[in-house]
């Protein structure tokens, strides 16, 4: 069950709930986030058109998103309502919801690896990356996109970097994208088309040795040459396009040419 650090929600708040029990003027429903803390929804709070039954609009065991409209910290009471939960709202907590459930399952995967509980992989791992992240699942994200490092940034100890950056380098997808620039290479010597040809081949050449990435150098029309490089680090594929680029013009350089180098929006 995916869980809050706090024991009670707060008044605003949207919840996801368990519909229990349901009654003519209301329904008791149980916080999935909570620990299953029960909380009512008075009939006035389903919704803003006319029914006959609240059956009419919620049945039990449904899964709803509501909106916390009274706490009462002392005893321990929620009231809820559905109908003041617009359907944008709605949408971002669904959303917001999955992600949450997610993030849970790469925890105990996590905690598994160490032979540790949930509750270990919670406490030393999950609630630093929601202070330092916004939000347990991002944590996974900025792991699988950025390494082990951002996780010991945002305080977990190095076992446990380690073992969520495995998790999440196995379970997530992280976009590529495609960075393009312009190699403009001119060489007026007798040789003048293999000098061009060979500082192409260096810029594979030094492309070739990174295996995060895909590339692709061809000409669109001489003296114009397009690099393309596709990768899942843009701050890293802009270094090599650079680099790469960098190459090449120095090769045709050192052959009696010149070059020059310009990035592509894409």
């Amino acid at each position: 069950m995916v869980r809050k650090r706090r024991r009670l929600p707060s008044v605003g708040e949207l919840v996801i709930g368990t519909v229990e029990k349901i009654f003519d003027q209301g329904a008791y429903v149980s916080l999935d986030e909570y620990g299953g803390l029960t909380a009512y929804v008075p009939a006035g709070e389903i919704t803003r058109t006319w029914f006959r039954s609240i059956r009419e609009v919620l049945r039990e065991g449904q899964k709803q998103v509501f909106k916390v409209i009274r706490v009462d910290p002392r005893k321990g009471h929620v009231d809820l309502s559905l109908r003041r939960v617009s359907e944008g709202e709605r949408k971002d907590k669904l959303f917001e919801w999955k992600r949450a459930q997610k993030a849970e399952k790469f925890l105990e995967l996590a905690a598994n690896k160490l032979g540790k509980t949930l509750d270990d992989a919670y406490r030393e791992a999950g609630w630093k990356m929601e202070d330092y992240f916004g939000e347990i699942f991002a944590g996974f994200e900025a792991a699988a996109e950025r390494g082990e490092k951002v996780l010991l940034e945002a305080g977990l100890r190095p076992e446990w970097a380690r073992v969520v950056y495995e998790v999440a380098k196995d379970h997530i997808e992280v976009p590529k994208v495609k960075l393009i620039g312009i190699l403009k290479l001119t060489c007026l010597k007798p040789k003048g088309v293999e000098v061009i040809r060979n500082s192409l081949l260096k810029a594979k050449e030094y492309l070739s040795r990174e295996k995060e990435i895909e590339f692709r150098i061809y000409t669109i029309g001489a003296p114009r040459y397009r690099i393309e490089v596709i990768t899942r680090d843009p701050k890293r594929g802009e270094e090599l396009l650079k680099r790469a680029a960098y190459v090449a013009i120095e090769e045709v350089r050192r052959q009696g040419g010149e070059g020059s180098f310009e990035r592509e929006k894409h």
